[in-house]
């Protein structure tokens, strides 16, 4: 699939709606607006140097795009802010929503890099990224940690079952872990195309195997048709802990055997009959031999079903 293709797909209502908003606006406004309107979704206002960073659809120079928005849509009351926040207007109240839950972020991201780099030490693991909430800092009390895991091929099935063992452990601490996104070395180009599949792997944050996010980046083309301007990783919140440990090399070892290859195709069995029975026809689940997508909530459906109608609520 071409990236023209993708745009055109992925764009396809937001394209339409932008057309539908005021005409005076350029391109630019009109997707600054847009841009806008989806992190309202999350109750999260932006910064102009994310507004430049998620820009849905245009590539612009960060310069051209605060002046937009600031002698353009802030002056014509378009859009509002408050101190280095933009959002919607009659939204303001958002405002300290973000502060509150980046407080919360703050006490959450030290557990969250510890249990990574532990998770990254696991056999088969390669890469370890934070993702969904908690990679933007807009979490509440109690929320989960979600992970993206990128194992080796033939061994995925084997080290999520090693990776939940962490998980239990964790909980027992009171940390909320979610390794709900594990794809093999050979998977990394996604299957869903979607501006929210976009923000997610634009967003994450890797904690360990940085070359395997730049890997995967790079097998993603099709989002930076999305999000032309958010190259690179957002922020780094920590040095990159080791690639491997002697231990993790010589656990490998041991099960990369006959008994490791039963045991795998056991647990993958067991773990997709289970899954394909609770949740039969959800999109947002991908259960095979180098994927394990559990997104059982369907929460990027819901996101672009909210996001449409808050663009209907602009366009009207």
């Amino acid at each position: 699939m071409t990236t023209a293709h993708v745009r055109d797909l992925d764009l396809r209502f937001q394209t339409h709606a932008a057309l539908q908003l005021d005409t005076s606006w350029s391109e630019l406004e009109r997707a600054i607006v847009m841009t806008v309107a989806y992190a309202d979704v999350f109750d999260y206002p932006l910064t102009s140097r994310e507004i430049h960073r998620y820009l849905a659809g245009v590539a612009a120079d960060p310069l051209e795009a605060e002046t937009a928005l600031r002698q353009s849509l802030l002056k014509s009351g378009a859009l509002a802010a408050v101190g280095p926040y933009v959002m919607l207007p009659e939204r303001t109240a958002i405002v300290e929503t973000r502060r509150r839950r980046a407080a919360i972020a703050t006490r959450m991201w030290p557990p969250a890099v510890r249990y990574g780099r532990m998770i990254g030490r696991l056999p088969f693991v390669r890469m370890v990224a934070v993702t969904g909430a908690l990679a933007v800092s807009n979490v509440e009390t109690g929320a989960d940690i979600d992970y993206l895991i990128i194992t080796v091929p033939g061994r995925l099935w084997l080290c999520r079952a090693i990776v939940i063992a962490l998980v239990r452990l964790a909980a027992q601490r009171g940390h909320i872990l979610c390794p709900n996104y594990l794809l093999s070395e050979r998977a990394l180009a996604l299957s869903q195309h979607s501006l929210y599949g976009a923000h997610e792997l634009m967003q994450m944050v890797p904690i360990t195997g940085v070359p395997w996010y730049q890997r995967m980046r790079q097998a993603n083309t099709w989002a930076d048709a999305l999000l032309p301007n958010a190259a690179g990783r957002p922020y780094v919140v920590t040095p990159e802990a080791a690639a491997s440990s002697r231990g993790q090399t010589l656990a490998e070892l041991a099960l990369r055997t006959p008994i490791g290859s039963w045991l795998e195709r056991w647990e993958m069995d067991r773990k997709v009959r289970k899954f394909s029975a609770r949740h039969p026809g959800n999109p947002e689940i991908s259960m095979n031999s180098d994927c394990c997508k559990g997104h059982f909530d369907s929460h990027g459906q819901r996101t672009l079903a909210a996001y449409a109608d808050r663009v209907r609520t602009l366009v009207e």
